[in-house]
């Protein structure tokens, strides 16, 4: 449909009224409050790791003279 005052397109959903937001900063702020009490949690209940270092895992290194070809 064309809006016969400005010629703009106008897009509609069906009838549907789009709800506007409002609350804005109050909601920004009531959703980090959730996320940080939520990653506060995370954090409480977080495994701790021991201290002591675990073995390293095994290194293949390469020994000096060993450059040996393989022919088939």
């Amino acid at each position: 449909m064309t809006n016969t005052t400005n010629g703009q397109l106008e897009l509609g959903f069906n009838g549907l009224v789009l709800r506007t937001r409002t609350g804005g900063r109050e909601e920004r702020i009531a959703r980090a409050q959730w996320w940080f009490t939520c990653m506060r949690a995370i954090v409480e209940n977080a495994m701790d790791w021991s201290a002591a270092a675990a073995e390293p895992r095994p290194e293949q290194i390469w020994m000096p003279g060993a450059n040996r070809e393989v022919k088939v």
